[in-house]
């Protein structure tokens, strides 16, 4: 049996891959699933098509990485050549398990819809849908997201304008806080969907 701290650090890498079950790790490589194992967790990816293809168990420990950097390191892993000594691969479950050593793969960054999704979840609290503070969304290109958020006074929706890519967790805290200040305020005449626009890209 798996440790308790092993668990959660599990689950959370589950969290982290659940959207994978739509969107592709790599090309041509697809999530099939996330088993725990003592001090590790297994990520199963499917390469190729789901006939003539083949399922890869990728084992990564969890006293290397943090969860949040699973995603990038398998991401390296899929996008290129790599070497493995005997000891690290084996079979198991009908699928080829293969040992990774986290410490040697610099993980690849994630890709904009990815870094968004991130951000959505962060602001979507499904326990507050009388009250809903994110109320859509709009992925505009040259890495711009605009969020539709719930005025403070409840009178109308404002557009706020951020970058994923240099999204802090401590910008995300802030802005409902932020979007409350009036003189960040402009008006909003190319884009019927809300009533207000507030330029967040240089927050910080």
């Amino acid at each position: 049996m798996t440790h308790p701290e092993d668990r959660e650090q599990q689950a959370a890498v589950s969290r982290l891959l659940l959207y994978h079950l739509n969107a592709p790790l790599s090309e041509g490589c697809r999530l099939r699933g996330v088993l725990p194992a003592p001090g590790a967790v297994r990520i199963a990816v499917h390469a190729g098509d789901d006939e003539e293809g083949v399922t890869f168990l990728y084992e990564i420990p969890h006293d290397v990485v943090a969860p949040a950097q699973i995603p990038g390191i398998l991401r390296t892993t899929l996008a290129g050549t790599q070497l493995y000594s005997s000891d690290d691969v084996s079979d198991l479950m009908g699928m080829t398990l293969i040992r990774l050593r986290p410490e040697r793969i610099i993980p690849t960054p994630e890709p904009e819809q990815g870094q968004a999704l991130s951000v959505l979840r962060a602001l979507s609290d499904p326990g507050d849908d009388e009250n809903p503070f994110l109320i859509g969304f709009l992925m505009r290109g040259d890495g711009l997201l605009r969020l539709y958020v719930r005025h403070p006074d409840g009178t109308g929706i404002i557009g706020a304008d951020i970058r994923p890519a240099d999204t802090l967790t401590a910008l995300i805290a802030s802005l409902p806080s932020l979007v409350e200040e009036e003189e960040r305020h402009r008006p909003a005449p190319d884009d019927p969907h809300c009533d207000l626009l507030v330029d967040l890209t240089d927050w910080w």
